[in-house]
């Protein structure tokens, strides 16, 4: 079995894709023809007898082939070059026939680097025990398809994810959403991972101090017996009042001329009708 071999690559930069055959020195490249393929059926360049006999437009101006191992060059890499490619070998031992001398692929996994992951956290709500807090994170201009985490305290959650790309080979942005209940002053951290590359922020996520304790209304029933309380307090006033300001005016008499002539006249037994009807017949 054959060794897989695999380039990793960044986008941007010059990559060197490796054939599985050199061209010894006692020889040159005019007694080979040389094809690398891209998936087996995309030429990107080949060569016969010494001369370049083919270029896939898409990398025109953009590779390269060294002339004693057969070395791939392509700059700049862009992220569509990602995938397999194949180097195979003919050597041109006699004019009308070829020996195949090398068949073997090599994987090209290119990345570009995403944006430092930006946190914003918004108080969804608040109380005395704890804050919930909506946090997101995002990252964009990246490749491959990343992963990406976060970490309460080094304990790591789980996010909401989703991500966005034009196809399967385009640059990508991700964004994370979480919904945390924060019940004291805590460190988030959110990554993103992507072909062996990480990139990490973090922000200290804080509980809000200040809280509303709610005033609750008394219950039904205690307001009904204040209310029923309170009125009887009131009627016993009222009645207290009236009973007395009568009493007090049977007690009293109309002023005199002298005090002696006023008790005389209060302490007076009141006439009955029959004495005044005889007085009145007189």
């Amino acid at each position: 079995a054959l060794e897989k071999k695999v380039v990793k690559s960044k986008a941007g930069e010059k990559v060197g894709l490796p054939c599985c055959h050199e061209i010894p020195s006692s020889e040159s490249l005019q007694n080979y023809r040389v094809y690398w393929q891209k998936n087996t059926t995309e030429v990107v360049l080949a060569y016969a007898e010494g001369k370049k006999i083919s270029e896939h437009e898409r990398y025109e101006n953009r590779t390269e082939m060294d002339d004693r191992n057969l070395t791939l060059w392509i700059y700049p890499v862009e992220i569509l070059d990602n995938g397999p490619y194949q180097c195979v070998v003919q050597h041109l031992r006699f004019s009308q026939n070829s020996v195949v001398v090398c068949d073997e692929p090599v994987t090209l996994f290119v990345t570009a680097d995403f944006s430092k992951p930006n946190i914003t956290a918004r108080v969804s709500t608040n109380s005395c025990d704890s804050t919930e807090v909506v946090v997101r994170c995002s990252s964009h201009g990246g490749f491959p398809k990343p992963k990406i985490s976060g970490a309460l305290n080094n304990v790591s959650v789980v996010w909401n994810a989703s991500w966005v790309s034009k196809s399967s080979l385009s640059l990508y942005n991700v964004t994370g959403e979480l919904w945390l209940n924060v019940t004291k002053d805590v460190s988030f951290t959110c990554s993103v991972e992507y072909n062996g590359f990480i990139k990490s922020t973090s922000l200290l996520l804080k509980k809000t101090k200040y809280c509303i304790v709610p005033t609750v209304p008394p219950p039904y029933n205690v307001i009904t017996a204040s209310s029923i309380i309170i009125i009887i307090f009131l009627l016993a006033i009222a009645l207290a009042a009236r009973y007395l300001s009568r009493h007090v005016c049977s007690h009293c008499c109309k002023p005199q001329d002298s005090v002696e002539e006023g008790v005389k006249e209060c302490m007076k037994p009141p006439v009955s009708s029959k004495v005044t009807s005889q007085t009145s017949s007189v």
